[in-house]
């Protein structure tokens, strides 16, 4: 089981800047660099992820719901999830190409892609500039593996992050004009969201009092919105109150104290700005409905 980051006491720190919580998870399905024959023809499909297609040499001639593309070397293809499309070789030539499968948790990069229209890019457009050194990298792995399969893995789930990284800000740059609203709406509520865990790791967690009204105020305020605005914005996105949602991220770090640290519940309590174990203890069963002492001794026993 995990354990929790433990912050130095109050006087220790003479600067420090929280980073924002990394809960993604991201599958990659059927990567493959393929050279194909004049008489290439493979048939109508779908899949539940994205599709990312870049063409090398030659033309592919893709047919995605009904619509053919013509994609030539140096052309981006990005396929929507649920997408029925099929490809084929034409004028008797050949063609390679590079092919990727994904599918990601993280609901603001995937509100992003889910606003774009357009399926081919052409090797002018900023998104294809951005993101094409690094489908070199990934290409370049593929004739020179790794002696460790470990390493490999690694080197391409970096090389795919850096890969999202581009293409956010290029799909961003794309977008923004005409959905500003929606996006800054959606980056609000994550710029709210990540100030709610660092609420939790750095202020909670250095023994100041509980206050959930004072420190989503003060949010706003550093955010400058209204504590209203900071609200509505926050739970049209999440579908909850950032109060909510700060409970649960205060409930998560009090699972992780009971479970990975010999810590007294009065101890965990006071780390977690309670000034009355009472108040923890009866805050911890309304979250978990046990209370910490129940909890500890349960998760114990499992192990």
């Amino acid at each position: 089981m995990s354990s929790t980051y433990l912050p130095p006491l109050l006087g220790e720190s003479v600067h420090e800047v929280f980073y924002p919580d990394v809960q993604t998870t991201v599958n990659l399905f059927a990567i493959h660099l393929r050279s194909v024959a004049a008489d290439w023809d493979y048939p109508a499909h779908e899949h539940p992820q994205y599709e990312l297609n870049y063409v090398t040499q030659g033309e592919q001639w893709m047919t995605v719901n009904g619509q053919i593309y013509k994609q030539k070397a140096g052309e981006l293809l990005l396929i929507p999830p649920g997408s029925i499309h099929s490809s084929q070789s034409r004028n008797d030539q050949g063609f390679t190409y590079f092919c990727m499968h994904f599918d990601i948790d993280d609901q603001l990069f995937l509100s992003l892609l889910a606003r774009i229209k357009q399926v081919l890019f052409s090797s002018d457009s900023p998104v294809t500039q951005k993101i094409e050194p690094v489908l070199r990298k990934l290409m370049n792995t593929a004739p020179h593996p790794t002696p460790s399969a470990m390493v490999q893995r690694m080197q391409l789930q970096s090389a795919v992050f850096e890969l999202f990284g581009h293409l956010w800000e290029a799909v961003s740059q794309e977008v923004a004009q005409s959905f500003t609203d929606s996006y800054e709406k959606i980056e609000l509520a994550h710029q709210i969201r990540n100030r709610l865990q660092g609420l939790v790791s750095q202020q909670f967690k250095q023994g100041r009092e509980t206050d959930t009204h004072y420190g989503i105020d003060d949010i706003a305020s550093e955010l400058g919105i209204s504590s209203s605005h900071c609200n509505r914005v926050f739970k049209q996105v999440f579908g909850q109150s950032p109060r909510v949602v700060l409970s649960e991220l205060v409930l998560h770090e009090a699972k992780l104290l009971l479970v990975n640290s010999t810590r007294s519940i009065q101890q965990i309590s006071s780390m977690l700005g309670y000034k009355d174990i009472a108040h923890f203890s009866r805050q911890f069963k309304r979250w978990s409905g046990v209370s910490p002492s129940q909890y500890r001794l349960e998760q114990a026993n499992e192990k």
